[in-house]
């Protein structure tokens, strides 16, 4: 049977299902994943040069281009930016920074290939991988109630509009304090998908998060609580488990981080004042 409401970015697949001993042929859709190339140009200037390739669902490249950019800090304002130029045929987006903004040319070295599943493996070394926070978080900012956050990862399932059809797609969502959704994004890839979220915000000039909460659909990694962080999120919260290197960047950085957020059941890993 084909799907025809089905979202923009899946594939059918004929495929052989087997339910014990018993099998049957059907149509299953799948996630769809593609290279995209971000490059790096500046206002006035013809030429460009690569910056990155990831594999990520191809929707929302500007977004995602754009929070990569500042999420490395290799941007800081939106208003460094002059255009954002996407081509889906190639699959390649350009940015194109005002003349004169400066960027440290060891930025085209540190990248090359980046995979959905790990945002570091790309990087050179470890050395890079800890980026200097554009925002600081206070021990004061933001509190959220217990019973706000049990409903977040309801609220994150019903809105992952892709995931209901393929099973195959991460999320990141932003909440307000209060537990009202602002914005989701999907991807194949968690820090693209995280990408793309913050990205969104940076280029409506939104940041920082200082009074919100995200919530992630699997674990919290290093690189995520480090994006965070850089946004000024003062809370980061994720349905899977945290790494020891996400949860010692939190407590460096001033971040509550909570973990295994599903059924009315969570654990606090750092700033747990910030529970009520």
């Amino acid at each position: 049977m084909i799907e025809t409401n089905a979202p923009k970015y899946v594939k059918q697949f004929g495929i052989s299902s087997y339910a014990g001993t018993l099998t049957q042929t059907r149509t299953d859709l799948i996630s769809v994943e593609e290279p995209l190339e971000i490059r790096l140009g500046w206002e006035g200037s013809p030429d460009s040069s690569e910056l990155a390739v990831t594999m990520r669902t191809p929707e929302f490249d500007r977004e995602l281009a754009a929070g990569f950019l500042f999420t490395e800090g290799i941007i800081h304002s939106p208003d460094e930016i002059a255009n954002i130029q996407v081509d889906h045929i190639i699959n390649r987006v350009t940015v194109v920074l005002r003349a004169g903004v400066a960027v440290d040319p060891k930025v085209f070295a540190r990248h090359s290939f980046v995979a959905s599943s790990c945002g570091v493996c790309g990087k050179k070394s470890i050395n890079a991988v800890r980026v200097k926070r554009q925002y600081e978080t206070t021990p004061e900012q933001g509190t959220i109630r217990v019973q706000t956050i049990h409903q977040l990862p309801v609220r994150l399932e019903q809105n992952q509009s892709t995931f209901k059809y393929t099973g195959g797609l991460h999320a990141s969502s932003l909440f307000d304090l209060d537990g009202q959704l602002l914005a989701i994004k999907e991807d194949v890839g968690r820090h693209n998908a995280l990408d793309k979220l913050l990205g969104e915000q940076f280029l409506k000039d939104q940041l920082p998060l200082s009074n919100a909460i995200i919530m992630v659909s699997g674990r919290a990694s290093f690189e995520l609580v480090q994006k965070a962080a850089h946004a000024g999120l003062p809370i980061l919260a994720a349905v899977g488990a945290p790494s020891s290197l996400a949860v010692e960047l939190a407590e460096e950085s001033n971040m509550t981080l909570l973990g295994f957020v599903r059924n009315e059941r969570f654990n606090v890993y750092t700033g747990a004042h910030r529970i009520i």
